[in-house]
């Protein structure tokens, strides 16, 4: 995989660069801390790993996110229940974390902040240290295959400062050890959230990438076309973004692709050594999974949280449909 190297570049309006040290790659929400390169980006764990990891005299702490996307469902059908997955089978010692109301915020009244915004600080320090999060212990994640939940925790805690986690590659259907339902207990943790350690953009940041950078579209190409449009407002995408669903960083087998495969991917998407790359997708949450695959082809990004539910909401934001960029 290859490492971050230091570079110099200009990066678009709307993307913050006011790190002194300019040979490092920053992109911060504008007025906000920029990125902290001290934070290594091991990503991904694989569950024999874990396995090992979990028997050893210092196992990390496992967190379950499960989770999927609400969407209207069919009559009688039931919504998915994470706690009650995780009670039914989880892997021994992981302790549930709810993604709705412990990894995002409240949608604001006008659509602002997206369907999942970001956490409040405070609250989410609360609930990482409720499920036993210590800063000097490492943490893993799971859901049940797709990723995006687990990334979305991953991406949570290292944006806010956590040198040590990774995302259980595969899910919980990779994990082939027995499963426990025993519910675990943890000590209370001592994390103290710290924001700024990954990137981040707003609408305007986003919009100057797509125009000056490159901006990835993490969402289903049909979404990305406008084709179709089960949640938002409105169908299509940021004009200049590149589609690039996340689920094609993935193998038949639910494993992310070896990295020099997400390398070649994400070239040939435009990506380009030190040069700014954003993600975006519905609400902040499969984007962090595009994020979590650029990590392990060794390219960094910024996450537009807000992403197309926020975008869209507001009617004054252009919107482009079809194949092309726009």
């Amino acid at each position: 995989m290859r490492r971050f190297a230091p570079v110099s570049v200009r990066l678009p309006a709307g993307v913050d660069q006011s790190n002194s040290r300019r040979s490092r790659l920053v992109a911060a929400r504008p007025g906000g801390q920029a990125l902290r390169k001290d934070v290594p980006m091991n990503a991904i764990i694989s569950a024999s790993e874990l396995a090992v990891e979990s028997a050893g005299p210092n196992p990390p702490l496992i967190l379950d996110v499960r989770w999927q996307l609400s969407v209207a469902k069919a009559a009688g059908e039931s919504p998915f229940d994470g706690r009650a997955e995780y009670a039914a089978g989880h892997v021994p010692g992981a302790i549930f974390v709810d993604l709705e109301t412990e990894l995002a915020g409240e949608p604001g009244p006008d659509g602002s902040g997206g369907r999942h915004p970001l956490p409040d600080v405070d609250a989410f320090g609360a609930a990482m240290r409720a499920a036993g999060v210590r800063a000097d212990r490492p943490v893993v994640v799971y859901d049940g295959g797709q990723g995006w939940a687990a990334a979305r925790a991953w991406w949570l805690l290292r944006w806010t400062g956590h040198a040590s986690v990774r995302v259980l590659d595969g899910g919980i259907a990779a994990w082939t050890e027995p499963l426990s339902t025993e519910a675990t207990q943890p000590e209370t943790g001592d994390f103290v959230p710290r924001p700024g350690a990954l990137p981040v953009v707003d609408a305007d940041g986003a919009a100057a990438l797509a125009r000056d950078g490159l901006l990835l579209d993490a969402r289903a190409a049909e979404r990305y076309r406008g084709d179709v449009e089960p949640i938002d407002r409105v169908g299509g995408h940021i004009p200049g973004a590149v589609s690039a669903p996340t689920t094609e960083n993935v193998a038949a087998d639910g494993l992310l692709l070896a990295p020099d495969v997400l390398a070649s991917r994400f070239r040939g998407l435009g990506a380009e050594d030190g040069g700014p790359v954003g993600v975006y997708c519905g609400s902040g949450v499969s984007g962090a999974h595009e994020i979590l695959a650029l990590a392990v082809a060794g390219y960094e990004a910024a996450l537009y949280p807000g992403s197309w539910s926020e975008w869209s909401a507001d009617k004054s934001r252009p919107v482009a449909t079809g194949p092309e960029r726009g």
